[in-house]
């Protein structure tokens, strides 16, 4: 077994752990980069499970923190959320130089892009629409308390914290020219909402869930970012992405939605309000966070393949820019309709 990240031990350890695993196993990468990387585990009967452990390369504890992607996971499984069954937990790392866990592999289609939904009826799209909204609504009614989660919240805001610690980041980064990035920061520092708190699962999209033949949400997956916080921090960054037709901001991450079949942003947050019962009317200042989150993120990104401490990358550092500067100044343009600016 020569797989990237997966030490022979790896193999010996999930036999042991996880009940029913019937030697040998084969991993294949799913998904990788700079996210958590996650491996599809199959056994010699032909039953797959997934493993999931931090990048290879050097990463930051507080970015890829197994232990707490796992119990965000662990204290979901009986509730409404889907999301993967957790199987075993791996606190040794000595096993393969990081921790990781195992859990069950759910096989539907991940919404990463137009082409993941090209055989999709368009009933199934609209479904699609519906039943993420569904799915975001139950994690907020969660109670943080009562499924085990309440220690998590910290004495700052949610929104204070994540202006700080993408800030400093973006600093850290070595990226260039981050005067307008810093403009908009201190406004959205100025104009912070009032605050509610639930289960804030940081990238919800569609490109994190997995769905049934019929556009239902039958897994949310990526739970790294997952903290407490707003809930409607979750819906602003679902409404940044979600691409719908004749858009002159690019999105902040790609995705399915510009589709025919789906269903616009206006139904998406109406959709969410019913849903949730929640008061939406804050969402334009999550929505300017969002978009400057993004630019953050990617600034970060093209600094360090400048800086050729990434590899290869498929885009040109000059295009990677670009679309750094097209997301800040839809951020700045977002900031600016709050008033003030």
């Amino acid at each position: 077994m020569t797989t990237a990240g997966v030490e022979p031990a790896v193999a010996a350890w999930v036999a042991a752990h996880v009940p029913g695993v019937a030697p040998p196993l084969t991993f294949d990468l799913v998904s990788g980069g700079r996210s958590n990387l996650t491996y599809r585990v199959t056994d010699a009967s032909g039953t797959v499970r997934a493993l999931r452990r931090p990048p290879t390369g050097g990463v930051l504890s507080t970015a890829h923190d197994m232990s707490r992607e796992w119990r965000f996971l662990t204290a979901l499984a009986p509730t409404a959320v889907p999301v993967p069954t957790p199987l075993a937990y791996c606190a040794d790392a000595s096993v393969t130089g990081a921790e990781f866990y195992v859990m069950d592999f759910v096989d539907g289609t991940v919404g990463a892009d137009k082409e993941a939904v090209r055989d999709w009826p368009e009933r199934a799209r609209r479904r699609a629409g519906t039943s993420l909204v569904e799915v975001l609504a139950a994690l907020h009614e969660l109670d943080p308390a009562e499924v085990g989660l309440g220690d998590m919240t910290r004495p700052r805001g949610y929104v204070e914290r994540q202006l700080h610690r993408w800030q400093r980041q973006v600093h850290r980064s070595g990226a260039p020219d981050l005067k307008l990035l810093d403009t908009v920061h201190d406004a959205l520092l100025a104009r912070v909402p009032a605050q509610h708190t639930g289960i804030v699962h940081g990238d919800f999209r569609p490109g994190n869930l997995s769905f049934a033949p019929d556009g239902t949400v039958i897994a949310v997956f990526d739970w790294e970012l997952a903290t407490l916080g707003d809930p409607l921090a979750d819906l602003g960054w679902l409404v940044s992405t979600w691409e719908q037709p004749g858009d002159t901001v690019p999105p902040t991450t790609a995705g399915p939605s510009a589709a025919p079949g789906f269903c616009g942003r206006t139904d998406l947050i109406d959709a969410y309000a019913k849903a949730s019962g929640v008061d939406v009317s804050q969402l334009p200042y999550y929505v300017a966070f969002s978009r400057w989150r993004s630019a953050c993120i990617g600034a970060g990104v093209a600094a360090r393949f400048a800086a050729g401490v990434m590899g290869e990358n498929e885009l040109p550092v000059q295009e990677l820019e670009r679309q750094v500067l097209r997301q800040s100044e839809a951020a700045y343009e977002a900031v600016g309709d709050l008033g003030g600016l």
